[in-house]
């Protein structure tokens, strides 16, 4: 797949909450923007800020091909991501896209699926839940967080598929984590699932003792985004493996998790 340096702008920055924003790049006058699959990761340079060299990786939220927009959401975890949030319209950024390994299509288009994504792991979700929706495929989602406040897009969720919704505190929808949502009774035959790695690894349990077919989307540290750093890997299967070339995204039978 075709992978670019290029320099993307702004075109709106929202503040979701004092922890989340969303930012919609455009491709410049005359340029497009490459291929995307749901669950690949793009490289962002933060220009302009003091003490933060590294590229950020961030996962693609949504591509409007109509506009040739890439949405990418970002929660505040220091300086890079605060400068990111800060920015304005009109602002550029410069962008390694796309990277990685991203979900794999389910094929029946009577599976049963299951998209599960708490806090910013919600993120790759929406556009693998729109890409599946234009394929044909009946889709649910279970989104969770810590409160009301930090649930995110859940009007463009609700485009896509059946919302199944879980705040930790109960200001919204059930009450308790991801993996006690009553959306776990029902069947499902396969479950994509990113979020904190506990909720991934919960997640992951269940699918297993229940014969699911689950992907997660790990969130590793990553410095380069091109499998040379090295900080990165996950023990699997394979051996040591690059999250950022082999993965995001992984069939949990490839992860040594002990679950």
């Amino acid at each position: 797949m075709e992978k670019k340096i290029q320099n993307l702008i702004v075109k709106e920055s929202l503040r979701l909450s004092a922890t989340y924003g969303l930012l919609k790049l455009r491709a410049l006058e005359g340029e497009t923007l490459p291929k995307m699959l749901p669950g690949q990761f793009v490289q962002v340079e933060v220009a302009d800020a003091k003490n933060t060299f590294l590229r950020r990786p961030i996962s693609v939220n949504f591509v409007d091909r109509e506009n040739q927009e890439l949405w990418l959401l970002i929660r505040n975890a220091g300086e890079g991501t605060a400068h990111l949030i800060a920015l304005e319209a009109g602002d550029q950024l410069n962008v390694i896209l796309p990277l990685g390994r991203g979900f794999s299509m389910p094929g029946d288009k009577s599976k049963r699926l299951l998209l599960a994504g708490g806090g910013v792991g919600v993120a790759p979700m929406l556009y693998f839940g729109s890409e599946l929706k234009k394929a044909g495929y009946n889709v649910h989602f279970l989104l969770g967080a810590r409160k009301k406040e930090d649930l995110l897009e859940l009007d463009e969720f609700a485009r896509y598929g059946e919302l199944h919704i879980s705040t930790e505190d109960g200001s919204m929808g059930e009450k308790g984590l991801i993996t006690q949502n009553t959306a776990l009774q029902r069947t499902w035959d396969n479950i994509y699932c990113c979020g904190p790695m506990p909720m991934m690894k919960a997640v992951a349990a269940y699918a297993m003792r229940n014969n699911i077919e689950c992907e997660v989307s790990l969130e590793n540290k990553m410095a380069c985004g091109i499998g040379a750093c090295l900080c990165c890997v996950e023990d699997t299967t394979r051996g040591n493996t690059c999250v950022c070339t082999e993965g995001p995204v992984f069939n949990i039978k490839e992860l040594k998790w002990g679950i």
